[in-house]
Parts: structure tokens; C-alpha cells; sequence
């Protein structure tokens, strides 16, 4: 079997993200010259900016010169620094965990308590990914533990696809459902001047739904191909060439045990701090960081080590900060030029005329869309949620239900579109994107459904606190 460097290294090549924004901020530079600009009245309301519907007016056009256009990416880079600071704190922190091997010995300990409960392995391990996606943001770390789970499910009696679909369906129902996922929700919602993480009961209720729909869609799958192996789907791999305990046989010490308490900690203390002080990315950096040396000391890492897996997890999600600055420069023209109350004023008349229940179901197809452009979240979070919480605002759509849709619009179609990290993940899993379509399209109509029914009942309930 390749190595994993092997393995990846088979991505095929498609475009790149920065190219694809590089080239909205041209356009956006262009667009100075052709829309019109145009300015709307704000107010204060509770402490956030609020538009007034009836006040766009038309006013002199601003259109930018060359060197205007270049200068936006560092201006815009400046205007984001605190949510790509952010970033690549969270993305620091995530690196030392994943150091001290705490993580890997919590998996291979439950895979081999479980290894002759076949099949009660799927939902337990799904519910680890899904809680670990939803918490933690878990999205591309998903590529080394299909590495691990995809030889041991078919040394198990299952095939590849159970494997794969254990991890990239759990850690994406939790992705999407983002009960405090900082990646997504939590920028998201800091854009739209919402409490930090507020709204988690629903988001929670999310949580359960989803999860239990990929279980179910899962194990459905797994019970068909333990009863007939011949129907499974093996990749690269022969049916039963795989030898069972496939990389499972990492021990769970006392240092990785103190490790995962900690982290467990972390995030009580995050929930303690976020709903009785008002938390904000500030602190919970300050406090993924505090937590990152704790692990680090607990794992037995040494300072320099800690110091250097703090620098490679803020490597791993540098490209991903990157886009947040560019998406920012976008807004930075769109603002300077006078075009976003323009574009705010159409598109409020276009959604203004039908119902409140259905511009929210727009703005998810509207977000499902970008995505296929935009894969990163915290890229996407940055480069729409300025346009779409004023524009919720003014077709009465709440500005907590505009940032469900966001989610649910980045969420559902991450292990579906190949311009994210999906193509990777299925070259180590040996499985084709042709098939993996095949299997994941009922399931993505699935969630398609749920989401739309979520938007419904969120903006019905008037989901907030606004």
C-alpha cells in the first residue's frame, strides 16, 4: 500500500481559490465603472448597525484606479486581522492536540473495544467525528483517520465505503450542524453583531437530527454489505486482504487521558465564558492558546515542540486565513466605491416580494452556490455574511436565520464538491469521486431537505435573539 504522501500527491489538479477571488476583486474593480454607487441611512439598534429600508439615495460614482485595486488587498487583509489571527490561533492549538497522539489513541481504543461489535462501532465513531466537526470545526483532519478506518472497517466484514463514510459524513453533519463550530458559526455570527455562538439550542436540535440521519444512512449501508460482501465497494483494496487491527494498536496512556480532560475543560470553560461574559474571538483565543500549552505539558511535549506543532497547525490553516483577507479586500472595493448599498437595494427588492420563509431558503441555495467557489468557511463567512446580514434585516428575515443558511449552504456540500479537500480524502481512501456521488447523493438530497425545513421553522419561530 502507498503511503499517505503517495496518495495525496494523485490529487488532480483543478483551480486555485485565490485565483478564482483574485479575479472577483478585478471584476469588483470593474463593476466601479458600470453600477451605479449608492448609499443607504443607518442607525444604532442594541448596540449593531441597522439599515434604514426607505433611505437609498444615488450618489457620485467612485470608481478605483489601478493601484486602488492592488491596495484593497492589504487594506482588506488590515480589516480582517482579528478573524485571521483567529484563525490561525484555533488552527495553533489544534496542532499541539493533535501532537501529543491523544486523539489517535482515542480512536484506536474505541476500535478495539469494539472489535467484535462490528457494526456498534459505526454509530459510536460517527458520533465522535460529528461532535469533533460540530466543537472543533474537524474538516480537512479528516484525510489521516480515513487512512486508519477505512483498512480496519474492511478487516471488520464491511468494504472501503463504510470507512470513508463513517468519518467524512460524520465529521460533516457535525460541520454543518456547528453547535460551536469557531471556523463557521462563530466568525459568521460575529459578522452579523450576534452574541457569540447564541442560538446553540436549535443548532443542538440540529446536531441530533443530522447525526442520527447519517447513522442510520450508514449503518443501513454496512448491515447490506456484511450480509453480502459482493455488493461492498473495496477501492484500491481486495475484499478481506486487509488484516484485522489494521493500525489500532495505539495504547491510551494517562498523558493522553489528561490530555482529552483538558480539552474537555477548554470547552466548558469556552461555554461558561461565551454565555455568562460575553466572550468574543479575543478571549477564545486567549484561551484556545492558554489550553494550548496545558495540552502540550500534559501530552509531554517539550516547549520547542509545543512551539513548533503551534506553528504547523497555523501553517495547515494559513491558506484558509489568506482567503479571509482577500474576501475582505472584495468588501473593501465594494465599500469605498459605494456599491454595496446598491447591490443591498436590489437585492432586497428582488427577495422583498416573497415571503420571509422562502428569502431565507433563497439565501441557502444563494450560499450552497458559492461554496462550489469558496470551499473554506471562514473564506465564505468573510466574503458574504457583510452582504447577506443587512440584506436579512430588510426583507425580515432574522439576521441568526441568515447565518443558519450560511452554514447549512458551506456545510452540506463540503464532501460533495470536488474544489475542496474531498478529491484528497477519497484518493487515501481509494474510492472514485464517480462512485462516491453515486452513494452520498441520496443523502445530500437528505440534508438538502432538512435544511429547508430548519429555515422554515427558524425564521417561522423568528429564530434569534434577532
Amino acid at each position: 500500500m502507498s503511503s499517505l504522501e503517495d496518495q495525496l500527491e494523485k490529487k488532480p489538479k483543478s483551480f486555485n481559490v485565490f485565483v478564482l477571488i483574485f479575479c472577483l476583486i478585478i471584476l469588483s474593480a470593474i463593476l466601479t465603472y458600470i453600477v451605479p454607487a449608492g448609499q443607504f441611512d443607518r442607525v444604532e439598534v442594541d448596540g449593531r448597525s441597522v439599515i434604514q429600508a426607505d433611505s437609498f439615495q444615488y450618489i457620485d460614482t467612485k470608481p478605483l484606479g489601478l493601484l486602488d485595486i492592488f491596495s484593497s488587498v492589504h487594506t482588506g487583509m488590515v480589516n480582517g486581522a482579528s478573524t485571521i489571527f483567529f484563525v490561525l490561533i484555533i488552527g495553533g492549538t489544534f496542532g499541539v492536540f493533535a501532537a501529543t497522539g491523544a486523539l489517535d489513541a482515542f480512536i484506536a481504543m474505541i476500535s478495539r473495544k469494539m472489535a467484535n461489535r462490528e457494526k456498534l462501532l459505526i454509530p459510536i465513531l460517527m458520533l465522535f467525528f460529528a461532535v469533533a466537526g460540530s466543537l472543533m470545526g474537524m474538516s480537512d483532519e479528516i484525510i489521516v483517520y480515513i487512512a486508519i478506518l477505512v483498512p480496519l472497517t474492511i478487516a471488520l466484514g464491511f468494504d472501503a465505503m463504510t470507512g470513508f463514510a463513517m468519518v467524512t459524513i460524520g465529521a460533516s453533519v457535525g460541520f454543518t450542524s456547528a453547535v460551536m463550530n469557531p471556523f463557521t458559526v462563530g466568525i459568521a455570527q460575529g459578522i452579523a453583531e450576534l452574541p457569540t455562538f447564541s442560538g446553540m439550542g436549535f443548532r443542538i436540535v440540529l446536531f441530533i437530527v443530522l447525526y442520527l440521519a447519517a447513522a442510520i444512512y450508514v449503518y443501513r449501508y454496512a448491515s447490506k454489505v456484511k450480509k453480502d460482501p459482493s455488493i461492498g465497494i473495496y477501492g484500491k483494496y481486495k475484499q478481506g486482504e486487509v488484516k484485522a487491527g489494521t493500525n489500532s494498536d495505539e495504547k491510551m496512556t494517562t498523558s493522553h487521558k489528561l490530555v482529552l480532560i483538558a480539552f474537555l475543560i477548554s470547552y466548558i470553560v469556552l461555554i461558561f465564558g461565551v454565555t455568562k461574559y460575553g466572550w468574543y474571538i479575543t478571549e477564545i483565543a486567549g484561551l484556545f492558546f492558554l489550553f494550548a500549552i496545558i495540552m502540550g505539558v500534559l501530552g509531554k511535549l517539550s516547549p520547542s515542540s509545543i512551539a513548533d506543532n503551534f506553528i504547523i497547525g497555523a501553517k495547515d490553516l494559513l491558506g484558509g486565513a489568506m482567503i479571509i483577507g482577500l474576501a475582505q479586500a472584495i468588501l473593501v472595493i465594494f465599500n469605498t466605491a459605494g456599491l454595496m448599498d446598491t447591490l443591498l437595494y436590489h437585492a432586497s427588492n428582488l427577495l422583498g416580494n416573497v415571503p420571509g420563509t422562502f428569502s431565507a431558503v433563497g439565501m441557502f441555495i444563494l450560499q450552497l452556490i458559492l461554496n462550489f467557489f469558496v470551499p473554506s468557511g471562514s473564506g465564505q463567512a468573510a466574503l458574504t455574511m457583510p452582504l447577506m446580514a443587512p440584506l436579512s434585516d430588510m426583507i425580515g428575515v432574522t439576521r441568526q436565520t441568515a447565518v443558519l443558511a450560511y452554514q447549512f449552504g458551506d456545510g452540506i456540500s463540503k464532501a460533495l464538491f470536488p474544489t475542496g479537500n474531498i478529491i484528497a480524502a477519497l484518493a487515501v481512501g481509494g474510492i472514485s469521486y464517480g462512485k462516491w456521488v453515486k452513494w452520498f447523493l441520496p443523502f445530500f438530497i437528505l440534508q438538502f431537505v432538512i435544511a429547508i425545513i430548519a429555515l422554515i421553522i427558524a425564521q417561522l419561530i423568528q429564530y434569534g435573539p434577532f
